[in-house]
């Protein structure tokens, strides 16, 4: 791969005191894109600036906070609207977080197997309302179906708890909160074995390549009766918000600490301006989920793969 050494002529020279000593620290919440964005970013950074990174494990408000204080220095991918209120609070408010503009386009929704959706016509959110079909989800005869609303520390979860209330079939589903490694496992099996499966979808994911997935139709998305509070906001956000809607289209956004733009302006500018599509995202998530790959070796075969458009995040 081209190395960018003209770079290395500037500020990068300068930094070759005690200032080299300090690494790009990247958070990396708990999903898989994140983690696969994390690691490309890592990859360019080290091969073309011959800097040290360093990827650490933590949720999205301790990569905020950590951001803010000089601990942390990325978030790979940041999801908007669903940390709208920490975006607001340390982009807006406190300015010390910068947002890169090129969002990859998302979705979010319900999703139950498309066997299950054939057999019993399951098309619509409503219908999750209905005991009887939250009967054909109840594994283990408790009178309630099992919904999977996503991983413990996501804020879409959160925002799913409230849809659910909304909708009402809080009251016909346990909503149910685990990893999403044991939720998409749980819905492999299932599929496998003929069984029901139904719970949070998104993209960019491979699920939607790997399973034929019934997205559940809803009320179009209307801002003016979209009112979601998150746990951070208020201690009584779940009874002071409401959602009974499709969610709203979500982009997923680089933020990096405003601090490097003066310490490292070439990584601030990598980070600024590096773009990827939904369907280069998905992909990611399945060479690393399904196919296995390790994910340090992915990237370095993705950036050498990529050279022109890490060369253009380099030097636009």
């Amino acid at each position: 791969m081209k190395k960018l050494s003209f770079l290395m002529g500037g500020t990068a020279m300068a930094l070759a005191g005690p200032a080299m000593a300090a690494d790009i620290v990247i958070g990396v919440p708990n999903w898989p894109s994140v983690n696969a964005t994390a690691h490309i970013m890592k990859v360019a950074i080290e091969q073309n600036l011959g800097l040290d990174v360093e990827l650490q494990n933590g949720t999205n408000p301790i990569v905020f906070e950590a951001m803010d204080s000089g601990a942390m220095h990325v978030h790979p991918e940041v999801w908007l609207p669903n940390q709208q209120n920490l975006h607001d609070t340390y982009v807006k408010d406190k300015g010390t977080v910068v947002m890169n503009p090129h969002g990859v386009e998302s979705f979010q929704g319900m999703c139950v197997d498309q066997g299950t959706a054939d057999e019993h016509g399951i098309t619509s959110i409503d219908q999750l309302t209905d005991p009887d079909v939250a009967s054909i989800f109840d594994s283990d005869g408790d009178g309630q179906g099992e919904l999977w609303i996503g991983a413990p520390g996501w804020a879409s979860t959160n925002v799913e708890k409230v849809r659910a209330k909304s909708y009402g079939y809080d009251q016909t589903f346990e909503l149910t909160e685990i990893d999403e490694t044991v939720a998409y496992a749980n819905l492999d099996n299932a599929i496998k074995a003929g069984e029901p499966w139904a719970g949070f979808c998104y993209t960019p994911h491979y699920v939607f390549a790997l399973h034929d997935m019934q997205v559940l139709e809803e009320p179009a998305y209307d801002g003016e009766k979209w009112h979601v509070l998150q746990p951070t906001d208020d201690p009584d956000w779940l009874a002071k918000s409401e959602a009974g809607m499709a969610w709203d289209k979500a982009y997923l956004h680089v933020h990096f600490a405003k601090e490097l733009e003066d310490a490292y302006p070439e990584v601030a500018r990598l980070l600024g301006n590096m773009e990827l599509t939904t369907d280069q995202v998905s992909e990611m998530t399945y060479a690393l989920v399904i196919d296995g790959k390790e994910p340090q070796a992915y990237a370095e075969q993705w950036v050498a793969d990529h050279e022109d458009a890490v060369l253009t995040w380099m030097t636009e």
